[in-house]
């Protein structure tokens, strides 16, 4: 029997830390920096593996998406990033310009395994 895990960002993360996606990716300088080499990432450097959308239960203004990451060095790793209102803009448009030969077939994954 599937284990039924709620569907917060938290639960995902820890699911894809113990598959070995256990680098924490972060947004600076219009790059992806991996937190524990500093190497920077192009968008056309990142393959995303899934993406999973949030909106909170109590502000649906709270919005995010969280993406899982590998990188053309094999770097593996996950981001998160609100959407919506509160959105980045340049952290959002950094991530349209991954190409789209870039995304896993199966990105658009809703649940857990």
């Amino acid at each position: 029997m599937k284990k039924e895990l709620s569907k917060h960002e938290t639960d995902y993360i820890k699911k894809y830390q113990e598959e070995g996606y256990t680098v924490n990716f972060l947004f600076q300088n219009n790059t992806l920096i991996d937190s524990e080499t500093k190497n920077a990432y192009q968008p056309d450097q990142i393959f995303i593996v899934a993406h999973h959308r949030y909106e909170g239960m109590s502000d649906p203004d709270d919005m995010s998406i969280l993406y899982v990451i590998e990188t053309e060095d094999k770097r593996k790793g996950t981001h998160l990033i609100g959407y919506g209102p509160t959105a980045d803009l340049e952290e959002a448009e950094f991530f349209k310009d991954i190409p789209k030969d870039n995304y896993s077939k199966n990105a658009d994954i809703s649940e857990l395994t």
